[in-house]
């Protein structure tokens, strides 16, 4: 069995996704089986994901994964090198993948790898430190200086998706040298086009779903079957918005004190200061994110640190984290493949498989503290999961806002992909 990897976030599952696994289909003549490493309960944006992560996991495989693996908050909620790298590690650790595949605007795997190998540079990385010294951000800092170094384009720099291809092609030099890539040429709108249609991107799906009348004939294109009526099931009561988050920010800052809030991953650098005098000044999350943003710290910087402070997140955690890379593998969803898959895992694997949480960490333990590494990095995935049961509406199902990782087993789907 060739086992191909894919890193993803299936934010909600839509056609583009559909599209990419269908392609990986063909290039290995239907004899693949697809294992997804997927963020769990907050996306790398720091957005609370629309649906719940099973949920979405579930749909994944009925659009043709056969296994489903949660990427832990830890790296899933932060910048693309971490993203892509923690990806790349817990793909490798699992010690049978073959094959990383991603999308990419760019069609062709040579410029991006050229932008991997230059990244790396003794001298690239001398004058991006000097650049963040001086107050650059780190993506137009890293745009300007490889322009120079490899003469690559800044627009194939810029895109979303070419960033993340880069940085799993040097998380493979690095992490997973057996490992293949494969480029799937991304097709449809861009990262941030608004518009609806057969090839939507993730983002303007999600910007329908928090208007109070989306337009569902017009999701009906842009959605699988299956995603589609798992939205209309959900719609409005289980569809999570992070702007709901903005009066738990609230209470969470009233009972902090400086030296707890500058500790937070995220805040270092003057940004907790920051943070006191612009949500002094905001109404609503996405105002405060706003009055954050400057040319050195984008939107999606600041983002990401409100599920951080709101988890706790410390600096020195996500620090021993990005060393360590991730501690376990836990199991989401499957189907009969995924299941043959998951015991050849538990045969080869560095690291251990997680299908029920209650067996490497329970409520008692979690609620004492006195934690290992691994279960300490468990937990913030478990906070996160009750966390964004915060961003759901008032009205939503009490079995949603009490969904927990303790009682929730992975899905079983069986005979799930159709082709």
């Amino acid at each position: 069995m060739h086992v191909v990897g894919v890193i993803a976030e299936y934010n909600p599952f839509h056609q583009g996704h559909a599209y990419q696994l269908r392609a990986i289909r063909a290039r290995f003549h239907d004899e693949a089986a697809i294992v997804a490493v997927m963020s769990g309960s907050f996306t790398q944006r720091g957005e609370a994901a629309v649906l719940d992560k099973w949920r979405r996991a579930d749909l994944a495989v009925r659009g043709g994964c056969q296994l489903v693996l949660e990427l832990p908050f830890l790296f899933a909620c932060r910048s693309a090198q971490d993203f892509a790298h923690c990806g790349v590690r817990l793909l490798q650790g699992l010690g049978c993948v073959d094959t990383l595949a991603f999308g990419a605007e760019s069609p062709d795997l040579a410029p991006l790898m050229e932008a991997a190998r230059a990244i790396d540079a003794p001298e690239t990385q001398a004058a991006l430190h000097e650049a963040l010294r001086a107050g650059a951000s780190y993506a137009k800092a890293l745009t300007a200086i490889l322009q120079e170094a490899s003469g690559l384009a800044a627009d194939l720099l810029r895109q979303p998706n070419n960033i993340l291809a880069i940085e799993y092609l040097r998380a493979i030099r690095v992490y997973a040298q057996g490992i293949e890539p494969l480029l799937i040429e991304r097709r449809g709108a861009g990262y941030h086009e608004a518009s609806l249609g057969p090839l939507a991107s993730a983002s303007a799906i999600r910007g329908e779903l928090v208007k109070a009348q989306p337009d569902f004939a017009s999701l009906r294109d842009s959605l699988p079957e299956a995603t589609y009526a798992a939205i209309r099931a959900a719609f409005p009561a289980e569809i999570a918005s992070t702007e709901r988050l903005f009066r738990p920010l609230l209470a969470r800052l009233l009972t902090m004190k400086n030296h707890e809030l500058e500790a937070i991953f995220g805040l270092q650098e003057g940004l907790a200061n920051r943070l006191l005098a612009k949500i002094r000044q905001s109404q609503t999350l996405q105002e405060l994110i706003a009055g954050m943003v400057t040319s050195r710290y984008p939107a999606s910087r600041i983002s990401r640190i409100v599920p951080h402070l709101l988890l706790g997140t410390g600096e020195r955690a996500a620090r021993e984290a990005a060393e360590t890379g991730p501690l376990y593998a836990r199991v989401l969803a499957f189907d009969e493949v995924g299941r043959e898959l998951l015991h050849t895992i538990k045969e080869r694997s560095t690291l251990p498989l997680i299908t029920k949480v209650s067996a490497a960490l329970n409520s008692r333990e979690r609620l004492e503290g006195d934690l290992t590494p691994l279960q300490a990095m468990l937990a913030l995935d478990t906070r996160a999961t009750e966390l964004r049961a915060l961003a759901l509406p008032d009205h939503a199902p009490l079995a949603a806002l009490h969904q927990t990782d303790f009682i929730t087993s992975p899905h079983f789907i069986r005979s799930a992909y159709h082709t």
